[in-house]
């Protein structure tokens, strides 16, 4: 994993820990293999609606913090969320 990911990472995790009922299911995987390094998270079946929200909204905050927490170190970052 690179440096500047660490925090984006914690922080995503954290973030997606905190809004499902599941949090031991909750997996945030760092993806290196595209142009922008990513960060996939994934959680317990039914557990994915929590995390996107009405229209998107929360995953779309989740993707500004993950994208704030990076650039913080100096990095940039996406977040994807995989069923």
């Amino acid at each position: 994993m690179s440096a500047d990911l660490a925090r984006a990472e914690a922080v995503v995790t954290h973030l997606a820990k905190a809004l499902v009922d599941d949090p031991g299911a909750v997996g945030v995987a760092v993806d290196d293999s595209h142009d922008t390094p990513r960060l996939n998270v994934t959680a317990a079946a039914g557990e994915m609606g929590r995390l996107i929200g009405k229209r998107g909204r929360t995953a779309m905050a989740i993707r500004a913090v993950g994208r704030a927490a990076a650039a913080v170190d100096g990095g940039t970052v996406d977040v994807e969320f995989l069923d």
